[in-house]
């Protein structure tokens, strides 16, 4: 089932340019929009209707922001493939929804270790685990997700919303596979630190 039509959004970003207004346009399009942390409070700052993803669902924030994403209730949402009997019965079954539009950006962990002052306990702590998980759900399920890591694609985004309601199936696998090149370099820079690390102890 190739949708386009959607109708919820989850925001976790730490880059935060341009999302006051991409935000605005997901809720003036009737998007209900899910978030996490610092960017739930600067959307709620904004005057937008959030709601929070512990709130939603019913599980807190733990471990300082370790654990915040990671629930069947986000990962179903995501990976379930609309129009598939059994997983449309299992989502009924569960009381699940459908998240169409996953907007996330990573820790900046590469600009964090390009400080010639970095520990490596607080580089170790922008190592992003929920962000790629949720990236990599949305971009597996291109055919009715749309994976947004890099907020240079919120005009696209908000101007196919505009257009026809969701974003259309070309552009849902361009931004998946875009996605997909964020993770990999990403976790090609995490995988290049911690050799580091086992080279300076030998």
């Amino acid at each position: 089932m190739n949708k386009i039509k959607i109708e919820r959004a989850l925001i976790s970003v730490s880059d935060k340019t341009g999302l006051e207004e991409f935000a605005r346009l997901l809720a003036e399009a009737g998007l209900e929009i899910l978030s996490t942390g610092g960017t739930a409070k600067t959307l709620a700052a904004a005057g937008l209707k959030v709601t929070e993803v512990s709130a939603y669902t019913g599980a807190p924030e733990i471990l300082g922001g370790r654990v915040k994403t990671l629930h069947p209730k986000i990962h179903a949402g995501i990976l379930y493939r609309r129009g598939a009997p059994e997983h449309e019965a299992q989502m009924r079954e569960m009381g699940f929804s459908p998240i169409d539009l996953v907007v996330v950006n990573l820790y900046p962990f590469e600009e964090t270790i390009a400080r010639a002052d970095v520990a490596p306990e607080e580089a170790i702590e922008k190592i992003d685990i929920g962000g790629p998980c949720l990236l990599r759900a949305a971009a597996k399920n291109f055919d009715a997700v749309a994976a947004v890591c890099d907020p240079g694609d919120y005009p696209l985004v908000a101007a196919e919303l505009k257009k026809i309601g969701g974003v259309a199936p070309e552009t849902r696998r361009l931004l998946a596979a875009k996605a997909f090149r964020r993770i990999s370099a990403y976790d090609q820079a995490i995988s290049n630190f911690v050799s580091s690390l086992i080279c300076s102890v030998r």
